[in-house]
């Protein structure tokens, strides 16, 4: 297969879309899309997760040590694509009626909606010219009881709950359809109707 150079990039490479918990000062929480994220080995699994430019979320999770993580589905995307094209410093990114619950194990906002949260403590970090990778414990997963069924298979249970993936600025569905590019799904998302 002939294969050729081009400029630095991973397009074709798609990756696991994610809302970050935190909370702002005020004890609100506060969620922004990432898909920077991954896992490493050091004894036991970890995370690790890296958060470019200034970012609300980056700042909290210095200041406190601790986030979520909520794997984004597709019933999910226009809720994450709306969080994610607004700017966390932003108090009214947050205003509307959002399921949320604490973290088991943390101090840290679980979005109900999800099927699968990662409650992590960001034990060291480094820092980048414009970014920070933190790595994290996972101190907890808190998973919808329907994925805990060993009764069906692995492939069943992540077709039922249908995670996004993303590359080239664009959303993929499970099954690898375009579900748009950035900021499009969000579009329909209406704040005020949720609950």
């Amino acid at each position: 297969m002939a294969k050729r150079s081009m400029p630095v990039t991973n397009d074709f490479c798609p990756q696991t879309l994610f809302l970050y918990g935190t909370y702002r000062e005020d004890g609100t929480p506060n969620f922004g899309l990432f898909c920077w994220f991954s896992y490493y080995w050091d004894t036991e699994l970890g995370a690790m997760a890296c958060i470019g430019g200034d970012k609300l979320t980056k700042d909290r999770i210095d200041a406190t040590r601790v986030f979520s993580a909520n794997l984004v589905t597709e019933q999910m995307l226009p809720l994450a694509d709306y969080l994610g094209n607004r700017e966390g410093y932003d108090k009214q990114k947050m205003h509307f009626p959002l399921e949320t619950q604490e973290g088991k194990a943390l101090h840290v906002p679980i979005l109900s909606c999800s099927p699968v949260s990662f409650e992590l403590e960001a034990v060291q970090s480094l820092q980048m010219d414009d970014g920070k990778l933190f790595l994290c414990k996972i101190r907890n997963v808190l998973m919808e009881e329907s994925l805990t069924d060993t009764e069906k298979s692995v492939e069943e249970r992540i077709r039922e709950i249908a995670p996004i993936r993303c590359t080239c600025s664009t959303y993929f569905a499970w099954n690898g359809d375009s579900m748009g590019e950035w900021g499009t799904p969000g579009k329909s998302f209406h704040p005020h109707a949720t609950k």
